[in-house]
């Protein structure tokens, strides 16, 4: 059987080789997972870290309209971020830290999370256009969002759900077996 005709799933213990391996994925799968989940309920409640209380989405508040507006995007891509903003984002920001959140955390879903999330990195690193110098945080090329990217793709192509998460019997479920995207 070869890698492009085989629809099997590859067990985790093949691709991670050792249980401290695996449990250092399945680690790496729950902190990366707050990290979504933390974002979702710091906004909607307004906890005080990165969104007080009077900016809460349950006390109206706009959490992507508030970044996509604010100082916080610069560069090139301003213009584009700006015109994007509206109730829509907020919603669609909202669900994607939620159920990104979940999934990781759960560890099912990792593909669709790794996707979705890398997507949503990948744009909030390009809004705060990272390439000008004093308004990079550290490093213009590698910064958290692409770190979490990054931790999200490796989760997914680790099968890390396998352990200490449900992604094992996630992926024993019917639909999940005919369609892969859903691991």
């Amino acid at each position: 059987m070869t890698a492009t005709t085989s629809t099997a799933l590859v067990p985790q213990a093949t691709t991670a080789t050792t249980p401290g391996a695996r449990r250092a994925l399945a680690v790496l799968r729950l902190a990366t997972g707050f990290i979504f989940l933390w974002a979702f309920a710091d906004k909607t409640l307004g906890l005080g870290f990165s969104t007080p209380t009077e900016r809460a989405w349950i006390n109206g508040g706009t959490p992507s309209q508030g970044f996509l507006k604010g100082d916080a995007v610069t560069g090139p891509l301003k213009d584009f971020f700006a015109g994007i903003a509206s109730p829509a984002t907020d919603l669609l920001f909202m669900l994607g830290m939620l159920a990104i959140g979940v999934a990781v955390i759960l560890g099912i879903g990792l593909r669709v999370s790794a996707v979705v999330g890398s997507l949503i990195m990948v744009l909030m690193y390009l809004a705060e256009w990272p390439f000008t110098p004093l308004t990079a945080s550290t490093n213009p090329l590698v910064d958290y969002h692409i770190i979490y990217a990054l931790s999200l793709v490796v989760i997914a192509a680790t099968l890390a759900g396998n352990t200490w998460g449900i992604g094992k019997w996630w992926q024993s479920l019917p639909i999940v077996q005919s369609q892969k995207w859903l691991v």
